[in-house]
């Protein structure tokens, strides 16, 4: 199926309309009963009322490959963006991280029983699900440094490790956790060491430790959590792909992942920016409005300034994935995930500094938005491995 321009204007239309109507107005009833739960990482009950809502309105799975009959890359980005302006709103539409990612790595890697046991209710929105690659005893940055094993034995492979910063881990609706280990650790090349294998959430020897947090936010009810893996047996037919194969599915599926991020980001930016102009024309200092004032002005400009830019180069960058793939798009995807994260954390705090004290509480989103803009410059790889890996491939590029 191909869609057409007048198709994805249709389809942002529906989409802004309702978050107009369904998510906007309820940002407050999601927080209190997000606050009322006897445990945080359980189940909202407004988003379960606003996902049908979504169903009906055709607004579901948008982020879909268009080799799987969605989208492509860059006709998700502005919907991305539009999602992003409110950080629970993409389970709304069943595009939320690490799931949409996850669900990727279904499509392309997954064998019919792996995809009808998990994917069908990921795609439904039934259950979500984990991504377990990062550890705590090794600087996980380089995805070859990972400790957790991977042994067959008989019929069966055993995990033994430590995961955490798992997104998605204590909440009570994640069922399927796609876990990342070393299975050859000999071998001479150390991106065949790793492989990648499926554990529900309720097998023997998985211990949830704790839940993580970021600069004080717990992010429920998803969060972030600390895991234990203790003699975790699972079948055989859970390898995904192959043994030695898990360096390969991290490769695929981080590259898109990495873009959706910068497209929420610039949402969230947007968002900041947007209230900090309804902000200046209300309040007065010394005399005047908060918009008469030049340094005010000048950061309202560069951050409008700085805005468009990530947004241009989020959009060149999605387009280059669809006509290339994100093997050879990663230059691109490196220099987006470099420079997004970081506009975005300047930007909303400017918007926050505009809004005084109250930009730094829960009655505004900045603070909770700053804090997903900073905590990205570390997720999908931080900031210094992507400069390194892009400063490489420049001097390749130029210095022939």
């Amino acid at each position: 199926m191909t869609v057409t321009e007048q198709d994805l204007a249709d389809i942002q239309a529906r989409l802004l309309t309702f978050m107009d109507q369904h998510i906007y107005p309820n940002e407050q009833r999601y927080h209190d009963q997000l606050n009322g739960l006897a445990d945080r990482f359980s189940t909202v009950p407004l988003m379960e009322e606003l996902k049908a809502l979504a169903k009906a309105a055709g607004l579901w799975n948008l982020w879909m490959p268009a080799d799987h009959g969605g989208l492509t890359n860059e006709q998700y980005s502005p919907l991305a963006e539009i999602m992003g302006r409110v950080l629970w709103s993409p389970e709304v539409f069943n595009c939320n991280a690490p799931d949409t990612g996850n669900m990727e790595v279904f499509l392309k890697y997954g064998t019919e029983a792996q995809k009808e046991q998990w994917l069908k209710p990921l795609l439904d929105g039934e259950i979500r699900s984990s991504y377990a690659m990062t550890e705590p005893d090794v600087a996980s940055s380089d995805a070859t440094n990972v400790r957790t094993r991977i042994e067959r034995d008989g019929e069966d492979y055993v995990i033994n490790g430590r995961k955490w910063f798992i997104t998605n881990a204590p909440y009570e609706r994640t069922k399927i956790l796609i876990v990342m280990g070393k299975s050859d650790p000999d071998n001479a090349n150390r991106h065949l060491q790793q492989s990648q294998i499926l554990v529900p959430k309720d097998t023997p020897g998985l211990t949830v430790i704790r839940p993580l947090t970021t600069l004080g936010y717990d992010d429920a009810p998803l969060g972030h959590a600390e895991l234990l893996f203790e003699n975790v047996r699972v079948p055989k037919e859970n390898i995904l792909l192959g043994e030695g194969r898990g360096f390969e599915i991290s490769q695929g599926r981080l590259g898109p992942g990495r873009i959706h991020h910068c497209m929420r980001l610039i949402g969230c930016a947007q968002r900041a920016l947007e209230l900090a102009c309804q902000r200046v024309t209300r309040r007065e200092t010394f005399g005047r409005m908060l918009a008469d004032h030049q340094s005010v002005l000048e950061d309202l400009a560069k951050s409008f300034s700085e805005i468009e830019q990530a947004r241009l180069l989020t959009l060149k960058t999605a387009r280059r994935v669809d006509e290339l793939g994100a093997k050879d798009a990663r230059d691109y995807i490196a220099a987006a995930k470099i420079t997004v994260p970081l506009m975005a954390q300047t930007v909303i705090d400017r918007c926050m500094q505009i809004h005084g004290a109250g930009g730094l509480t829960a009655d505004y989103p900045m603070a909770e938005a700053f804090n997903y803009a900073r905590w990205c410059r570390q997720a999908d790889g931080p900031d210094q491995v992507h400069m390194m890996a892009l400063g490489k491939q420049i001097i390749k590029r130029f210095s022939a």
